[in-house]
C-alpha cells in the first residue's frame, strides 16, 4: 500500500472516530451515548498514533477532555492546573515574539525606500484589505454572538491567576483619562514593559525601533537585523516545543469547562467555527472579488493559477509551505518576477487578512465568553492593536494563539476561553491560511496591474512548466 493510500485510510479512521464521538455526545444522556463516545475515542486514538500529527493529538486532547469532564467532573475541576501551565508557557513567548516579528517585518524591508512607488502601493493595498478583514470579523462575531452565554471562565482564579492579571497593569480602567491612557501606550523602559506584559508598549517600541533600523545603511543595519531574525526564529521554535504540550493543556481546559458548565461549550465552539467561515466567504466576496474586478484581473485565470497554492495552504495550514508554488503560479499568470518577489514575501508580514479576520472574531468571542461587553470605541481600538500584533505570523501553524494572548493582555480579557478555541483551531487555521495565501497572490496581480506591467512580459518557461505540472 502506498503512503498516500495509508494516509487516506487513516483519515477515514479519524473521521469515523470523530463521528462516533459526536453521535455519542448527542446521546450523552443514555448508556448508548457513553459507549459510542468511548468507542469513538478509542478509534480516534488509533488514528492519532498512526498519523503522528500534532493536530490529530490536539483534537484527541479535546475529545478526551470533554469525556473526562463528563465522566469525572470532580477530578476534572482539579485538573485545571495543567491548562494553567500551558498558559504560563505561552505567555512567556508573547513579548519576545511580537518584538522580533515587528522589527524584522519593518526593518527587513528597508529597501522599500529604493523600491519607492511599488512599496507604497503594496503597503496601501495591504493595510486597506487587512482593515476590511478586521471590520468584517468584528461585524460577524457581533451578529452571531457565538460566545454569549458561555460562562466557562467566570469563576475564582486558582494558583495565582488573580496575581498574574494584576501585574499587567490597568491601561483600560474606566478611571483613566484619555491623556493617561495615551501616555500609557508609550514605553518608558522596554525591559519593564516586557516584564509587566505590556504588549502594546512592546509593539510601539518595536515599531519605532524597526523604522529607525530601516533608516540605517545596510552594513549598520545587518547585525541588529540578524539578531532580530534569530530571536524571531528562536521564539517560533520555542512555540513549536510548547505546542507539544497543547493536547494536555487543551484537554485540561475543556475538562474543567465541561465539568463546570456542561456541554453548552461545544455548541458555542461550533457556532464560532461557522461564524469564521461565513466571515471568510464574506471577505472573499466583499473585498477580494471587488479588488480583482477593479484591477481587471481575469477571474477564471486567477482561480486556475491559485488552485494548487490554495490547496497546499488548506491542507498544511502553513502559508510558507505554499510560498514557492504561489510565486511560480503568479509568475506564470503574468506577474513580473520582480513584483512577485517583492509583493508576496512582503505580504507574509503585512497582508495577513485571514489571520486578522480570525483574530477579530476570536478576541470578541473571548470577551463574550467572559461575560464582558466591549463598546464600539474599544472594538475600534482593538482594530488598531490587531493591525500591529498580527504581523509576521503567517509561517507557523497556531502562532496566532500568541497574538490572541497578546490582545487579551492589552484589553484584560479572560485567557481561559483561548484554550477552548485551540480545540478547534486546526479547523479554523485551514480557512484563514488559505485566505492569507490567496490574498497575497491577488495582491501581486493587483500591484502589477497598477504598475502597468501585468502580462507585459512572457513568463519564464520553468514557471509555465510548474503551473502545468
Amino acid at each position: 500500500m502506498t503512503s498516500s493510500a495509508k494516509i487516506k485510510r487513516s483519515s477515514w479512521l479519524g473521521m469515523a472516530g470523530a463521528v462516533l464521538y459526536v453521535v455519542g455526545i448527542a446521546l450523552h444522556a443514555s448508556h448508548v451515548g457513553l459507549w459510542l463516545r468511548l468507542l469513538g475515542l478509542i478509534v480516534f486514538t488509533v488514528f492519532a498514533f498512526r498519523r503522528r500529527s500534532l493536530t490529530a493529538w490536539i483534537i484527541w486532547g479535546m475529545l478526551a477532555g470533554v469525556e473526562f469532564g463528563l465522566d469525572l467532573p470532580s477530578a476534572a475541576l482539579e485538573a485545571r492546573v495543567f491548562s494553567d501551565i500551558f498558559l504560563r508557557l505561552i505567555k512567556a513567548i508573547v513579548a519576545p515574539l511580537i518584538l522580533g516579528t515587528l522589527i524584522t517585518g519593518i526593518a527587513g524591508h528597508g529597501e522599500m525606500r529604493s523600491v519607492g512607488r511599488l512599496g507604497l502601493k503594496s503597503l496601501i493595498y495591504f493595510e486597506v484589505l487587512t482593515t476590511v478583514a478586521l471590520v468584517i470579523g468584528l461585524v460577524s462575531i457581533n451578529v452571531s454572538k457565538a460566545g454569549v452565554g458561555l460562562d466557562a471562565v467566570q469563576n475564582a482564579p486558582i494558583h495565582g491567576h488573580a496575581e498574574m492579571r494584576m501585574e499587567t497593569g490597568p491601561p483600560h480602567d474606566t478611571g483613566l483619562s484619555w491623556q493617561q491612557f495615551l501616555l500609557h501606550v508609550f514605553p518608558e523602559n522596554i525591559a519593564k514593559s516586557v516584564a509587566e506584559d505590556q504588549i502594546l508598549q512592546v509593539a510601539v517600541f518595536a515599531l519605532i525601533f524597526g523604522l529607525a533600523l530601516a533608516r540605517l545603511k545596510e552594513e549598520q543595519r545587518a547585525p541588529l537585523l540578524r539578531i532580530a531574525e534569530s530571536l524571531t526564529q528562536t521564539m517560533f521554535a520555542f512555540t513549536n516545543i510548547v505546542m507539544y504540550y497543547a493536547p494536555i493543556g487543551v484537554g485540561a481546559a475543556l475538562a474543567y469547562t465541561v465539568a463546570h458548565g456542561g456541554l453548552g461549550v461545544m455548541a458555542s465552539l461550533a457556532k464560532l467555527l461557522v461564524t469564521l467561515y461565513v466571515a471568510l466567504i464574506a471577505f472573499a466576496l466583499l473585498a477580494m472579488l471587488p479588488a480583482l474586478l477593479i484591477a481587471r484581473i481575469p477571474l477564471r485565470g486567477f482561480l486556475a493559477a491559485i488552485a494548487e497554492p490554495a490547496t497546499i495552504a488548506f491542507a498544511t495550514s502553513t502559508s510558507e509551505a505554499a510560498l514557492p508554488r504561489a510565486m511560480e503560479a503568479m509568475e506564470a499568470f503574468g506577474v513580473p518576477r520582480r513584483i512577485v518577489g517583492f509583493v508576496i514575501p512582503t505580504g507574509y508580514s503585512f497582508n495577513l487578512a485571514g489571520s486578522a479576520l480570525y483574530l477579530a472574531i476570536a478576541s470578541v468571542f473571548v470577551a463574550q465568553a467572559g461575560g464582558m461587553h466591549l463598546g464600539w470605541k474599544q472594538q475600534i481600538f482593538m482594530l488598531a492593536v490587531l493591525m500591529l500584533t498580527s504581523k509576521g505570523v503567517a509561517g507557523v501553524p497556531r502562532a496566532v494563539l500568541v497574538v490572541l494572548l497578546a490582545t487579551s493582555s492589552v484589553f484584560h480579557l479572560p485567557e481561559e476561553p483561548i484554550f477552548l478555541i485551540l480545540g478547534i483551531d486546526a479547523l479554523m487555521d485551514m480557512g484563514r491560511t488559505t485566505v492569507n495565501v490567496v490574498g497575497n497572490c491577488l495582491a501581486s496581480a493587483v500591484v502589477a496591474r497598477w504598475e502597468g506591467e501585468f502580462r507585459k512580459e512572457t513568463p519564464p518557461k520553468e514557471a509555465l512548466r510548474a503551473l502545468v505540472e
